[in-house]
């Protein structure tokens, strides 16, 4: 495979122009080496992606945006993961694809693209005909979002606040807002809104692209800027999924910010906008707060033989 990408990368927004392949290691953490926390089928994505079967999920080590508060902090801050060769990565995804997964679905692929765009090629040689999803922060180059159109089917983004400070303060850089929303715009032209959309969730998703947004405590004002913008920007028709799962993750507690869960009226507030806007397709949490969407990712068993995934915050 071409790892040219990764020799002066500028895979993210983030631009560290680092040698991944000489070891370097940028604001992701990771080198050119692949290295994945979990692989197995998952049964907590939207319906519209879990289905009866389970979505395939490949969670990789590692994150270019590395968010203070994010719900998997051990394998997006902490690096937990294990190496893998392409070859192997292959032959598990193939592995997975015959358990009758409905799609494959590569959380945090961006900093490892090179990897997942030789996958996705393999895989269609394979004859693998199922849905490819690429499920990220958001945070991406739209240049590169244009490469994803290749290989990718679904895409499922977050897009996390508008506020430049909080974006600053959460992970660094207070553009967030700009590139999530350039991106997304090419994630759109690309395949448009997520479909077919089941309201009986007998039918799972081929094609097209699904908004995830985690409310955050004391910054409802944030997620209702966020509602209005997607709504101006893409009309009512974009699937939505708005999640109240947050929890105060090591690094929140240690920064003394956003130490406490989401207030339920938060949650429900913007709900409410959602629904007066009009937007069409809204996944929400009836179960709000569930702390099961907080995984712990060292519970698992080695990689090499890890059956399991996990929700992605």
């Amino acid at each position: 495979m071409d790892l040219s990408p990764y020799r002066e990368c500028m895979l993210c927004p983030r631009l560290c122009r680092v040698d991944r392949v000489a070891g370097q290691r940028g604001v992701c953490g990771e080198t050119a080496v692949c290295r994945v926390a979990s692989i197995g089928p998952h049964h907590g994505e939207e319906p519209a992606l879990s289905g009866t079967r389970g979505s395939g999920t490949i969670f990789f080590a590692g994150c270019s945006c590395r968010c203070l508060f994010c719900q998997n902090w051990q394998i997006s801050r902490e690096g937990f993961g294990e190496e893998v060769t392409l070859e192997h990565l292959t032959v598990r995804a193939l592995e997975l694809v015959a358990t009758g997964v409905h799609n494959l679905n590569f959380v945090t692929p961006t900093h490892v693209w090179p990897h997942v765009r030789e996958l996705c090629r393999r895989l269609r040689a394979a004859g693998v005909q199922i849905p490819l999803v690429l499920n990220c922060s958001g945070y991406e180059r739209p240049e590169r979002v244009r490469e994803y159109r290749e290989v990718i089917d679904i895409y499922l983004p977050d897009f996390k606040f508008t506020d430049p400070d909080l974006a600053r303060r959460c992970m660094g850089d207070e553009r967030y807002a700009e590139y999530a929303l350039a991106s997304l715009r090419e994630m759109v032209a690309a395949v448009g809104f997520l479909e077919p959309w089941d309201d009986t969730f007998q039918t799972v998703a081929r094609r097209g692209v699904l908004v995830r947004h985690l409310v955050l405590p004391g910054y409802v004002e944030s997620s209702l800027g966020l509602l209005r913008l997607l709504h101006r920007e893409f009309g009512p028709g974009l699937p939505l999924s708005i999640m109240s799962q947050y929890r105060p993750m090591p690094a929140c507690l240690k920064a003394g910010f956003l130490t406490h869960p989401v207030p339920r009226q938060e949650y429900e507030q913007v709900c409410a906008l959602a629904e007066d806007l009009g937007f069409e397709h809204a996944f929400i949490q009836p179960d709000y707060g569930d702390e099961g969407f907080a995984p712990d990712f060292r519970d698992e068993e080695p990689f090499a033989g890890n059956r399991r995934a996990a929700d992605r915050g």
